[in-house]
């Protein structure tokens, strides 16, 4: 299986880790996704990543499709099929992703010319980091155990580290810092450092 991938982006790490939890390997293919000579967006028409080719030649978009196509075609059990547990998991998942869709633009925007920047939006996803941390912290003793939700989670988290060291979420969320201090030393994560 091929990913098709940059090593900065948080979306593009949570397959990395899924298949390392997994036993699988990867074949990674780093991909200059904005550049315009790219002719990435034959692989990927939605020109994002990160795509997975699969063994029987079909293509996967999205990171969380991907997610779940590895754990559900190596049964994993990283997403509980259903139930109760099936819902908790993906409303993590949905909060590590929705951390990654605020600050990966918010990364874009500062670092626009500062007169071309948008105070507004800048502080739109502020608000959201914040809203989702603290609730991440309110929640934090639902962070046990390993699935496709803390994975999330714990890349999104790694995101602020790598991109946001100017701006802290630890203090204040002292049950979050203590998960992720955990979880970011697993194998799968220090292997899949945006840094490393």
């Amino acid at each position: 299986m091929k990913l098709y991938y940059s090593p900065p982006s948080p979306y593009a790490r949570k397959p990395r880790v899924v298949a390392l939890e997994l036993g699988l390997e990867l074949e990674l293919e780093l991909v200059a996704v904005h550049s315009l000579q790219s002719d990435y967006g034959r692989i990927n028409p939605v020109n994002r990543i990160p795509a997975l080719l699969a063994d029987d030649g079909a293509l996967v978009f999205d990171s969380r499709v991907i997610c779940e196509y590895l754990d559900t075609t190596h049964h994993g059990g990283l997403l509980p099929v259903s139930g109760p547990e099936h819902w908790a998991v993906l409303k993590l998942q949905v909060m590590g992703d929705g951390l990654m869709d605020a600050a990966v633009p918010r990364n874009a925007e500062r670092h626009r010319p500062p007169a071309q920047q948008n105070p507004d939006r800048l502080a739109e996803y502020e608000r959201s980091m914040t809203q989702i941390l603290d609730a991440l912290e309110a929640g934090a003793a639902a962070l046990g155990g390993l699935n496709l939700g803390v994975i999330s989670i714990g890349c999104a988290l790694g995101y602020l580290d790598f991109r946001y060291p100017d701006l802290p979420w630890r203090p204040g969320r002292p049950r979050l810092s203590a998960w992720y201090e955990g979880f970011a030393a697993r194998p799968s994560m220090i292997q899949t450092r945006p840094d490393a």
